[in-house]
C-alpha cells in the first residue's frame, strides 16, 4: 500500500491484504511499515528455507525494501556476477540477488532475470517504489488506485480484503465473457477498478502519485539470429531451461499426460537428476488425469518404464469437478475456461498431498511451437497468399493421409479463407461483415437486451498474417496469458510453485526466429522439439499425430452427470432474479444437449460458473 499525498499506510489493511494471501505462502510472513508505505509478505519457502531469506527485505543499507513473489531460476549466475562487482551475501536464495541487482543497476536490473516474478522496491533514496512482471506473465501484479491510496496485490481477492475496495463486476467484461466466452488476459478485469500490470512491463509510483509504466521486453525486441542447426540449437536450450529451473530446496515434481510436452520435461529432468543432490534422494513424482474415454495410459506407461518415475494418478467423477467449481472460482477471483481448469486445480492438490511445492509444467509449447491443429490451415493459408501453392498441396497431402480426410476439400477450403481474408481490405466488406457479427451476438437466446448493452464489441483485424504472427498473438493476447492464470492461481492455491521450462524467454526468441516449417510439417506440430527429443523420450510418443492434454468429455457430462445439477441450478431464484437470463431459453437448449441435438456444454458451464462468482460476491468470501 501507498498512501498519496503523505497520507500514512494503514497497516491493518495490508494485515488483511497479506492474511487473505495465506495459502500463497505458508513458510512465513512479515511486515514492513515507514510512514506512506506498508508491505505486507507470505512466504512460500523454495530456495533457502532459513529466515534469512525472510521478507519483506531489507538492504544492509536500510535504503531499499522489497517483497516479490517467483523465481529468479539464474540466480546462481547473476549472484556470481554480482560478487565479482564486490556485493556480498547474507542468504543463499534468489531474493537477496534480485535486491543487490537494483542496487547495482536499476531499472535494468530485470534484463538480467531469467524466471518469472511479481516484485515491489521501495527506493528510500530515490522516494518511490519500483515494480516489475516477467515477460509473459507468469506471476500475477494486480493494483487499484483511490484518490487516497495505491493498493497492489498478487491477487484480487487482496484488493477486495483490505476494506478500501469500492467497486463490483465489471460488466463490460462480464458481458463479453457470457455473450462470447471471452476470458482474454487484458488489463482490464472482472471488478471496476482493479487492473494487472501487462506482461514484460516495469512501473513505478513515486511519493506524490505520479505513476508511470514501460515495456522492457517483447518478442518484437528479441535479436534475430541465424541458427546454423537448429534442432541442436533448441535441444541444448531446451535442456539448460530444464536444468535451471530444477533448482530447488523442496522436491520437484512434474504434470504428466501423454503427449509430447511433458514427456520431454520429466525424461529430461529423470536425465539431470544427478546433478542435484535433492533430488538424488527424492523419488520422482509425476502426476496425472486421465479420463476413460480419452485414455493415454500407453504412452505415459512407456515414459514411466524409461523414467522410473512413480505416477499419481487422479481420481475425479464429474459431480466431484462440480463441487469443487466453488472452491475454484474462490481462488481464481475470476471465471475459468473449461473444467479443465478443475481438473488442474485438483491435479495440484494431489502434488501438495504428497509434499511436492515445485512442479515443471508444459505451458507455453503449444503457442510457440505451433501446437493446436487450428495452426495448420493457418499455415496452408499462409502458402497460398505468398504464391506457393504446390507447396500447400504437398502439406495438406502428407496432413490428411495421417490425420484423415480429404485433401481436395482442404486445398479449397484454405483458398477460400485467404479469398475472403483479402475482402476485408475492402471497406463496404468489412462493414458488411461487422454488422452480421452485430446482428448474431444481438440474436444471443440466453441472454437479455439489459446485458448486450454493456458489450463493447472490438472489431477484429484482418490481415495477411504469417505463421509466427499468429503464434505471437497467441503469446502474447490468447491464449496463454489465460492459462498461465489458471496454471498460477491452481497451484498457488495449494503452496505449490509451477514452473514452465518452454517459456524460458531464450528458448521463445530462438523458436521466433525459426521459420514455419519448422514449427509445421506435413501431419507434424512442434516439429523441431520432436527432432530434439530423438532419442530422448519414447518413440511412441514422439512419433505420435495426435493431442489430448489432460481433456475431460463435457459434452457427455452435461448430458448426463451434470444435466441435474444444471437444471437445479437454473430452477434457483437467484438466477431467475438475476435479470439477466432468459432461464426458459437455455433450459431449452440444456433439454437439446441432453438428446444430442446440440452441444452448448461450454454456455452451460460459463452460466454455472458466473452464478458460482455472484454467489461468493454475495457471501463476501472472494
Amino acid at each position: 500500500m501507498v498512501g498519496l499525498n503523505g497520507l500514512p499506510a494503514d497497516k491493518q489493511a495490508v494485515a488483511r491484504m497479506t492474511a487473505s494471501l495465506l495459502h500463497r505462502g505458508p513458510d512465513d510472513g512479515g511486515f514492513y511499515e515507514s510512514g506512506s508505505i506498508g508491505l505486507g509478505f507470505r512466504r512460500l519457502a523454495i530456495l533457502d528455507l532459513s529466515p534469512a531469506a525472510h521478507q519483506p527485505m531489507m538492504s544492509n543499507e536500510g535504503d531499499l525494501v522489497l517483497v516479490f513473489n517467483g523465481a529468479i531460476v539464474n540466480y546462481i549466475e547473476v549472484r556470481q556476477e554480482l560478487l565479482s562487482l564486490g556485493h556480498t551475501f547474507r542468504s543463499t536464495g534468489d531474493t537477496e540477488v534480485l535486491l543487490h541487482a537494483y542496487q547495482q543497476w536499476g531499472h535494468d536490473c530485470v534484463q538480467k532475470f531469467n524466471g518469472m516474478w511479481a516484485f515491489l522496491i521501495y527506493d528510500r533514496r530515490r522516494g518511490c517504489v519500483f515494480g516489475s512482471r516477467d515477460r509473459f506473465g507468469k506471476k500475477p501484479f494486480f493494483y487499484y488506485r483511490t484518490s487516497r491510496y495505491m493498493l497492489f496485490a498478487s491477487e484480487i481477492k487482496a484488493i477486495r480484503a483490505s476494506g478500501l475496495y469500492q467497486g463490483g463486476i465489471n460488466w463490460k467484461v462480464a458481458s463479453r465473457f457470457l455473450l462470447q466466452g471471452d476470458l482474454n488476459d487484458d488489463e482490464e478485469r472482472f471488478f471496476t477498478g482493479i487492473y494487472q500490470l501487462p506482461p514484460g512491463t516495469s512501473c513505478e509510483l513515486d511519493i506524490d502519485g505520479h505513476w508511470k509504466q514501460w515495456r522492457y521486453w517483447s518478442l518484437n525486441t528479441t535479436n534475430v539470429i541465424d541458427y546454423a542447426d537448429p534442432v541442436g540449437s533448441f535441444g541444448e536450450l531446451f535442456e539448460d531451461s530444464v536444468r535451471l529451473r530444477m533448482r530447488s530446496d523442496r522436491p520437484v515434481g512434474v504434470t504428466l499426460s501423454g503427449g509430447l510436452d511433458s514427456t520431454a520435461i520429466i525424461c529430461l529432468l529423470a536425465k539431470l537428476r544427478g546433478e542435484f543432490e535433492q533430488e538424488r534422494t527424492t523419488p520422482l513424482h509425476a502426476f496425472s488425469f486421465i479420463a476413460k474415454e480419452f485414455d493415454e495410459s500407453t504412452y505415459i506407461n512407456d515414459t514411466l518404464v524409461q523414467t522410473q518415475a512413480t505416477l499419481h494418478r487422479l481420481q475425479a467423477a464429474p459431480r466431484d469437478l462440480w463441487d469443487k467449481m466453488a472452491t475454484v472460482i474462490r481462488f481464481h477471483d475470476e471465471p475459468v475456461h473449461s473444467l479443465n481448469a478443475i481438473v488442474g486445480f485438483e491435479l495440484m492438490r494431489l502434488a501438495a498431498a504428497r509434499g511436492i511445492r515445485v512442479v515443471l509444467g508444459g505451458q507455453g509449447a503449444d503457442e510457440t511451437l505451433g501446437g493446436y491443429f487450428s495452426y495448420f490451415p493457418d499455415y496452408w493459408e499462409m502458402l497460398i497468399r505468398h504464391g506457393r501453392l504446390r507447396d500447400a498441396w504437398n502439406e495438406i497431402q502428407r496432413y490428411t493421409s495421417a490425420h484423415g480426410g480429404s485433401a481436395k476439400k482442404q486445398f479449397l477450403a484454405s483458398l477460400q479463407k485467404v479469398g475472403i481474408t483479402a475482402c476485408h481490405h475492402i471497406p463496404a466488406w468489412r462493414s458488411f461483415s461487422n454488422w452480421k457479427h452485430e446482428r448474431t451476438e444481438q440474436a444471443n437466446a440466453w441472454f437479455s437486451p439489459e446485458l448486450c448493452r454493456y458489450f463493447e464489441r472490438e472489431v477484429p483485424e484482418y490481415l495477411d498474417l504469417s505463421l509466427n504472427t499468429l503464434l505471437k498473438c497467441s503469446v502474447e493476447k490468447d491464449p496463454l496469458p489465460l492459462y498461465l492464470r489458471i496454471e498460477d492461481r491452481n497451484s498457488m492455491a495449494h503452496s505449490v510453485e509451477t514452473r514452465l521450462p518452454f517459456l524460458d524467454h531464450r528458448l521463445v526468441a530462438m523458436v521466433f526466429t525459426l521459420a514455419a516449417h519448422w514449427k509445421l510439417r506435413g501431419p507434424w506440430n512442434k516439429f523441431v522439439l520432436r527432432e530434439a527429443m530423438r532419442q530422448h523420450i519414447p518413440e511412441s510418443v514422439r512419433t505420435r499425430a495426435d493431442k489430448m492434454g489432460f481433456p475431460v468429455p463435457a459434452r457427455k457430462w452435461f448430458a448426463h452427470d451434470l444435466y441435474e445439477p444444471m437444471q437445479d441450478l437454473l430452477a434457483t431464484r437467484a438466477v431467475r432474479e438475476r435479470g439477466i437470463y432468459n432461464v426458459s431459453a437455455i433450459e431449452h437448449d440444456l433439454q437439446r444437449h441432453r438428446t444430442g441435438d446440440m452441444n452448448v456444454a461450454q454456455g452451460l458451464f460459463n452460466v454455472a460458473q458466473f452464478e458460482t462468482l455472484t454467489n461468493l460476491l454475495k457471501g463476501d468470501l472472494v
